[in-house]
């Protein structure tokens, strides 16, 4: 974003709509802390404008200003420190004033307003409530935010793909009438000099892996539960868009797919995957964007055994984001490479792909994903099994009324302990101490309560 910015800009930025680097008020807010939180949050990221006068349609619908707003506005930025210079400029839009108040990635982070410390988490503000925290968090400078680093080696005229620079503001539904080199600076993809973002490089490089060789992706195929088998074996090099895609379809190359005819009239056919598609989505544009690009020893790695489907990339949870917290809130190490594929629609709702993953793997029923956040974070995806192999994998451990439960819960999760009874033929008190006895083998689990909730049998149990 130019300190100096044209009215030309300003509708380019309204027609982007909110991201990681543009905010929008309708109003001034009753207290203009909030406007100081917002552009502290900025200034500990990329950078940013904030827009007072814009609703969240993108419709202009204008604020009031005068000397005591201007006053306050300039009290409001006072508290953020250290002291940040942060550019105020007021313009008149459609017969309406607006007013925008831009700053730049400042050099002295953290920020603070008030002894709390505020950071960008794609198109919103977030508190972290702990400055020792938040200094750990930026250890080292710009160690965590690698995507925001210079990259000094790469030229412009030289290195620069145009053609999908020009895919990217299509499917990001961004104007292209501007100059490419101001559509550059509103994306933040460049600093000062024309110096270009490791993260610019890692999206729009022609050959990206000339400058990060370790921005890969490896998929494995494996024969058998374990890695002494090679069926096959890939490298994806590329952009991260593309290293999406090819990953995406490499996976659904190497599962099963069933399909469902749509309707009795010779309607298409509708292809199921075993494993959900959507989960290999969120779990791959998790990896490309929070991966440790520091780390040159170790890639994203997608490993497809016959029972699961294991993604690993290096670098567990950032430091401000604790076990509790994770899949409730969400906080990228590479927050410019987030929030471009936030704008090109890949990122639906910030902080919840753990939640969908988990919500798809349950109405697929399927086990729960499983997540290591220790050092190399991995998730893994149990792929179906054929339930009777399963089961009969348990014969010398359970007895016969137990399996008959078992299979009883699986043909119906909701089943209760009544019709278990009448259905295996035996006492609730048997019923009871069959379930307790099945819970401490891991195989079956009750969730919800007595009256609304269900069963879900662990098939991760399952044993070659």
């Amino acid at each position: 974003m130019s300190d100096k910015m044209n009215i030309e800009e300003l509708a380019i930025i309204l027609q982007q709509g909110e991201g990681y680097n543009i905010e929008f008020k309708q109003a001034m807010p009753s207290k203009l802390k909030e406007l100081a939180e917002e552009i502290c949050a900025f200034a500990n990221a990329a950078g940013g404008v904030l827009i007072v006068g814009i609703d969240d349609n993108n419709s202009i619908k204008g604020v009031t200003i005068n000397n005591v707003i201007r006053s306050r506005l300039q009290e409001a930025i006072n508290l953020i420190q250290p002291r940040l210079e942060v550019i105020i400029t007021e313009h008149e839009m459609k017969g309406k004033m607006i007013i925008c108040l831009a700053c730049k990635s400042g050099n002295q982070k953290p920020y603070t307003v008030s002894g709390n410390i505020f950071v960008r988490n794609g198109p919103n503000c977030e508190k972290i409530t702990s400055v020792e925290q938040m200094r750990e968090f930026f250890q080292q400078s710009d160690r965590i935010y690698f995507d925001e680093a210079l990259c000094k080696k790469f030229s412009y005229s030289e290195d620069f793909d145009k053609t999908f620079f020009k895919e990217f503001l299509k499917l990001a539904k961004i104007s292209s009438t501007l100059p490419e080199k101001v559509l550059l600076e509103n994306l933040k993809l460049c600093a000062n000099n024309d110096n270009f973002k490791n993260g610019t490089v890692l999206f729009f490089a022609k050959d990206v892996q000339k400058f990060f060789e370790q921005a890969i992706i490896r998929c494995v195929l494996f024969k058998g539960t374990d890695k002494r088998y090679i069926l096959d074996d890939k490298v994806i090099s590329g952009n991260l868009f593309s290293q999406y895609h090819e990953a995406l379809k490499y996976i659904i190359s190497k599962l099963n797919l069933s399909y469902e005819i749509e309707s009795q009239k010779g309607g298409p056919r509708k292809e199921i995957l075993e494993i959900p598609e959507v989960v290999f989505h969120e779990a791959l544009i998790n990896s490309l964007a929070h991966r440790d690009y520091y780390e040159k020893g170790a890639n994203i790695n997608v490993e497809i055994y016959d029972n699961r489907v294991e993604i690993t990339n290096p670098g567990g949870l950032v430091h401000s984001i604790s076990k509790d917290e994770f899949g409730k809130r969400s906080l990228s190490r590479n927050s410019l490479v987030f929030g471009l594929f936030e704008r090109m629609d890949l990122v639906e709702k910030i902080g919840s792909g753990i939640s969908r993953m988990r919500n798809a793997m349950h109405e697929a029923n399927l086990p729960a994903p499983v997540f290591n956040l220790e050092g190399i974070f991995a998730v893994t995806f149990f792929r179906p099994i054929a339930f009777d192999k399963w089961l009969e994998s348990w014969s010398n451990l359970l007895t016969e009324k137990q399996k008959e439960i078992v299979h009883a819960i699986y043909k119906d999760s909701k089943i209760t302990k009544p019709k278990l009874s009448a259905l295996i033929g035996i006492g609730e008190t048997a019923i009871d101490n069959n379930l307790v006895k099945l819970k401490e083998f891991g195989i079956v689990h009750r969730k919800g309560s007595r009256k609304s909730g269900q069963w879900s049998i662990n098939l991760v149990s399952y044993k070659q």
